[in-house]
């Protein structure tokens, strides 16, 4: 049996409203306990698991961390459909996807170690004639770590031009934050629908199933892949409390279900394995949900920048959306950034990022717009990269203008959205991004080679300045 989608019509206390391009209505916070039912008496009143549920619906609950993390860090939820996921046929191994990659160890021979700035140009959508699907086209570019451990991260692109019918992914490895470059993507997940446009981010933790379709044709995005925990909404300290990625912004589904009782695939991927299950229903039958493990997604444009009134830069971590902990105490495995429209009055300063040699590994995309201070072809649908301690920084032309200019109030990254993927870990580079994409493409190290030693232009000068306060001159004993 076969039929349409079922969803609810109203939400607890709020709900946004749909759109021309968006028809879900969504439940909004962040790290709440959210409760949702597409029949009115669905949920259970007072308890989880009820003796006998109304409709004989099954229970199932999902938890997203050990059962005895702190109340704070545990994420669960209770799920009520019509059958459960033990109800299938059994798995059968699917062959390797040569571009997807979970090992990141150097020992590893399809993963390369690059102590240059790397980049990309925008990656090739497959043709109409070959038919690819999001899972199918899944590319993995670089990480670190391995899911095994639980710790460490991926980042893939994924480049598509077919919806998902009767078949959902299921990832058993770690939480998926996709970012939309080129078209919508609606995803049905078992918690309801969501429609993800560019600009917006969304998030679906491990162990979730889920199928995605491509509403505007074909397709392309980024994914960041996290193996050893879930993201989080950074601290804010001195900023108080509110700024940045707001909670009420993001936006959780309301529960849907459908009835259908024919064939479906699950694709599991699981220590980078793909695993094939059949069952004959749809994995999409929750009549009703409540928990704080959800998928979600957020709109980029809403987030509230921070930054200098005065003079000088601040560091980037002003611009985190999200964060993720690794195993270490106060050391992120993952930061997710973005650059996006704002104003920029500080005073006496040299105002693009400065050159710097930093700790954290540096992966950036595009979303739409332009950025500069990345490499020449930095388009969006590409990449940059920089390893942790690689020394970057603008072209000796920026240099130059930014030293020479008459500074003011100026509006940068209009119309833009570009993102970065730090982390505290070195990433390895895939076999793909560095040979099989054919889009890979070094910073030309030439755009600094006019960055003289203009200091030699002033020994003269210096060293009137030394005698007069006492000092030798440059080159004698001191």
């Amino acid at each position: 049996m076969s039929g349409k989608t079922f969803g609810a019509t109203a939400a607890g206390a709020f709900s946004t409203t749909p759109s021309k391009k968006d028809p879900y209505r969504y439940q909004v916070g962040f790290g709440s306990k959210f409760a949702s039912e597409a029949l009115p008496g669905t949920l259970p009143n007072a308890q989880n698991m009820p003796q006998k549920n109304k409709y004989d619906l099954y229970v199932e609950q999902m938890t997203g961390n050990p059962f005895t993390s702190t109340r704070s860090e545990n994420q669960n939820a209770f799920l009520y459909r019509i059958r459960p996921s033990v109800a299938h046929q059994g798995f059968t191994r699917l062959p390797d996807n040569p571009d997807l990659e979970s090992n990141f160890f150097p020992l590893n021979p399809k993963v390369h170690v690059s102590p240059t700035q790397l980049a990309w140009h925008p990656f090739d959508i497959p043709p109409q004639t070959e038919k690819v699907d999001f899972i199918d086209g899944l590319k993995t570019l670089a990480g670190n770590g391995d899911p095994t451990l639980r710790e460490g991260l991926a980042i893939h692109v994924y480049l598509a031009n077919t919806s998902m019918d009767k078949k959902a992914v299921c990832n058993l490895d770690g939480d998926l934050l996709i970012l939309p470059q080129q078209g919508r993507i609606e995803v049905q997940t078992e918690f309801g629908h969501l429609m993800v446009r560019p600009g917006e981010l969304f998030v679906v933790q491990k162990g979730m199933k889920f199928k995605v379709k491509f509403p505007d044709g074909p397709s392309r995005g980024y994914v960041q892949e996290i193996f050893g925990s879930h993201y989080q909404l950074p601290d804010l300290g001195p900023i108080g409390g509110h700024g940045l990625a707001n909670p009420r912004d993001f936006e959780h589904p309301l529960a849907s279900f459908d009835i259908d009782q024919t064939a479906w695939k699950i694709i599991y991927k699981i220590c980078g394995e793909l695993h094939e299950c059949s069952q004959e229903h749809t994995p999409f039958d929750v009549v009703a949900w409540h928990g704080n493990y959800v998928p979600y997604k957020y709109a980029m444009e809403k987030f509230v920048n921070i930054g200098s009134i005065s003079k000088d830069h601040i560091d980037p971590s002003i611009f985190c959306v999200l964060t993720a902990k690794s195993k270490a105490p106060g050391i992120p495995l993952a930061d997710l950034l973005i650059f996006s429209p704002r104003w920029d009055v500080a005073d006496h300063t040299f105002r693009p990022p400065y050159y710097h040699r930093n700790q954290a590994s540096e992966f950036m995309g595009l979303l739409y717009g332009g950025y500069g201070g990345r490499s020449d072809g930095f388009q969006p649908g590409g990449a940059s990269y920089e390893t942790g301690f690689c020394p970057h920084g603008v072209s000796y032309e920026t240099f130059k203008e930014a030293t020479e200019a008459e500074l003011g109030p100026m509006r940068i990254s209009q119309d833009t959205i570009a993102f970065m993927l730090e982390s505290s870990m070195m990433f390895t580079i895939t076999d793909y991004a560095m040979k099989r994409s054919g889009k890979l493409h070094v910073h030309e190290p030439k755009m600094w080679d006019q960055l003289k030693g203009q200091f030699m232009n002033h020994i003269d000068q210096v060293n009137k300045d030394l005698q007069a306060s006492g000092l030798p001159p440059l080159g004698t004993p001191s």
